[in-house]
């Protein structure tokens, strides 16, 4: 008996819906209306496109990937409004190409930064180096999962403290960032998250830079109690 043909599945996580909100992001100026469009649809077709992207066309073999995936979303944050439907593109495929595209860019830098001869000794050091790697990357994915479940917690008890209104909507912010972030550092050393947040909140740079400011520092405060295995 022949089987039967599985139907090819339809993409799901970037639908006529997720069209519409990049639409009504650029549309609006209402800060409250463009973080929930962001934070419940655009954001979460941002993630699976990146990462769908990065396993179809092999860029995991690039170092440092998942910091680079991360700062793929951000960037693709920071160009939302350079997406104009009535040229004629689906914003899928306009951010699919621009995302295929700054990969290909991170693949050509670094073969640049890399090429050189290998010589057999070059082969034993990198054959050790995986090796040490694999050897290590449990402990190194437990550690991980600690941290950002005390950082979680710890974020959340900033919210209980007396925060003045422009903190508190950074704040806010931040944390819709870091709900689907595997590097916390990310958020609080990247000078492109200024004009997300500045979307975000509404608040000018200025106010932006104080008010983050003021959470990295309590951040720092944190990962040195971290570090010094105080939790």
């Amino acid at each position: 008996m022949a089987r039967k043909r599985r139907k090819r599945t339809k993409r799901l996580y970037f639908t006529q819906v997720h069209e519409d909100a990049i639409i009504a992001y650029n549309n609006t100026e209402d800060p409250k209306e463009r973080t929930l469009l962001y934070a419940k649809y655009i954001q979460p077709a941002f993630n699976e496109m990146v990462d769908k992207i990065v396993f179809t066309y092999k860029f995991t073999n690039l170092p440092n990937i998942d910091d680079l995936r991360e700062e793929c979303k951000i960037y693709l944050t920071t160009i939302l409004n350079k997406y104009n439907p009535e040229k004629g593109s689906k914003a899928f495929s306009y951010f699919s190409v621009i995302t295929k595209n700054w990969f290909i860019h991170k693949v050509k830098k670094n073969n640049v930064q890399h090429k050189r001869e290998v010589d057999i000794e070059d082969l034993t050091v990198d054959h050790q180096l995986q090796y040490a790697s694999v050897t290590m990357k449990y402990e190194e994915e437990r550690q991980q999962r600690e941290f950002w479940d005390l950082l979680w917690s710890e974020i959340e008890t900033w919210e209980k403290m007396k925060l003045k209104a422009n903190e508190e909507k950074v704040l806010k912010a931040v944390k819709i960032l870091l709900q689907d972030k595997d590097n916390p550092e990310l958020i609080f050393n990247k000078k492109a998250i200024y004009l997300y947040i500045r979307e975000m909140t509404g608040l000018n740079t200025k106010q932006v830079v104080n008010n983050l400011n003021k959470l990295r520092i309590k951040y720092r405060l944190f990962r040195h109690k971290w570090q010094e295995g105080k939790f």
